[in-house]
């Protein structure tokens, strides 16, 4: 239900699980002028228009079909791409469903496996941004603090090697989350504190500049 509520930017790629395999809302993408890429469902029914002969390795299929479901033909009236891929590296076959056929079927592959780098960033900002509370819950003042986190952290690990520290990051904003009001010298904060004093610390930095 989430995909009738974002709004379609002209030329952009949406990657989707099957899951997202609404053909109502892939075909209103597709009247954007924007483009899809969406993993099928194993019960899709469709009919053959055309098919490439010649195909790159790993590339098991690629079709322009059309949907022969009564009600799914009614959704999404038009042709699109289907493409079968192998993936090696897990030794899995792959069926993704795409307006973009100004792409090679192997950009296709490799735009749905970029979206797995989406969800390792979601899971590195709760692993590492662990922020204990907002102080504004808008929108507007959720993203101001989150940015906030993200920018602090980018910034320490900018420094980390300009000052050649033999910390990881994780240990620096440690460090600097019970060090904010002190006025140690930088190197010398991070030269003679001993971490095991402070890697038992629930709360890293970010929740300490907020809270």
């Amino acid at each position: 239900t989430a995909m009738s509520s974002i709004h379609y930017e002209p030329n952009a790629y949406y990657i989707f699980d099957r899951a997202y395999d609404s053909f109502k809302e892939l075909y209103r993408i597709h009247l954007t002028d924007s483009f899809f890429v969406v993993r099928a469902k194993t019960n899709l029914k469709y009919k053959t228009v055309k098919w490439k002969r010649r195909m790159p390795k790993n590339i098991m299929t690629d079709a322009e079909v059309k949907l022969t479901g009564y009600l799914s033909e009614k959704k999404y009236p038009e042709s699109f791409r289907l493409v079968r891929y192998y993936d090696e590296e897990d030794d899995r076959e792959f069926t993704f469903l795409t307006n973009a056929k100004q792409l090679s079927a192997l950009d296709v592959a490799n735009l749905y496996k970029k979206r797995w780098l989406i969800e390792l960033f979601f899971k590195w900002l709760k692993q590492h941004l662990k922020i204990k509370k907002f102080r504004g819950t808008t929108e507007n003042a959720v993203r101001i603090q989150i940015s906030v986190a993200i920018i602090t952290y980018c910034l320490v690990a900018i420094v980390q090697p300009d000052m050649k520290l033999k910390r990881s990051t994780y240990e620096v904003l440690q460090i600097l989350s019970i060090s904010l009001t002190d006025k140690t010298h930088l190197r010398d904060l991070f030269d003679k504190t001993n971490f095991n004093d402070v890697k038992d610390l629930n709360d890293p930095l970010i929740p300490g500049l907020f809270d």
